[in-house]
């Protein structure tokens, strides 16, 4: 316990899912935590509920893809509890369907939810990081970032964009003391991760029990997330820097 300590993390996304549990450990191990996500969210509850359990934590409103939103949310962060000097970017969303049958609206709320969101909230936290001499950003991609799946074309390119995107943000801010590093899971045991798979099942993919079975063992646990991201987090990866950390028990290795 207590390998957060004296950090301030902002997760956006931080109220449910892999988020939620994410929330949860950064407070148990010390990080004063900010959860940004949607009005509609738990996200409220969520910070009573660690505020009750001896941690320190606020409940954020805004859409991560509307600017002034992120912008405002992020100096309310800032004014509570100081720069931040941890952030996950969680916040995303699916989307499956036939290729030709998306349309635009669809590729602009995927986009949107998934990648404009990073760069609003990185953009937003990095001046304040930097100022406060450096930090850690966490981006949750997704095993779909380098392993194309059927009926998901939006769904990886979003993640290939974030892929990306941690990557060139370690380069550009390394010598500001600024680490930027991906988290990679499979198929996750939360209610988006189970909607992901009942709407392959729907268009013909063999996502039964089985074919996760084979490619994966079993269903990843929100937890096993969060103990990855807590790695990143903490001063144990400080030379860990513009990598990819798939938390997937080997479907990529094969």
């Amino acid at each position: 316990m207590g390998r957060l300590k004296g950090k301030v993390a902002l997760i956006s996304g931080g109220a449910g899912g892999c988020g939620l549990a994410v929330s949860e450990l950064f407070a148990q191990e010390g990080a004063k935590v900010a959860i940004l996500d949607l009005p509609t969210s738990q996200g409220e509850a969520v910070a009573e509920r660690i505020n009750a359990a001896g941690g320190d934590a606020i409940f954020l409103a805004a859409d991560v893809s509307v600017a002034d939103q992120v912008h405002r949310a992020v100096r309310q962060a800032e004014e509570r509890f100081g720069a931040i000097t941890v952030l996950m970017n969680h916040a995303g969303t699916i989307a499956a369907g036939p290729f030709l049958e998306t349309d635009e609206a669809d590729w602009n709320r995927l986009m949107s939810i998934n990648v404009k969101s990073m760069f609003l909230v990185t953009k937003a936290v990095l001046p304040g990081m930097i100022e406060a001499g450096g930090g850690s950003i966490i981006s949750t991609s997704s095993i779909s970032g380098v392993v194309g799946t059927p009926m998901e074309v939006l769904y990886c390119t979003t993640k290939g964009a974030c892929h990306m995107f941690a990557r060139a943000i370690s380069v550009e801010f390394r010598d500001r003391n600024i680490r930027s590093n991906a988290i990679c899971p499979g198929f996750i045991s939360t209610v988006h991760g189970k909607r992901e798979l009942d709407l392959l099942r729907r268009f013909g993919v063999d996502a039964s029990d089985e074919a996760i079975g084979a490619m994966q063992g079993r269903l990843c646990e929100p937890s096993e997330v969060a103990s990855a991201a807590l790695f990143l987090a903490s001063d144990d990866s400080s030379f860990v820097n513009g990598t990819h950390l798939f938390v997937d028990n080997g479907y990529t290795a094969l």
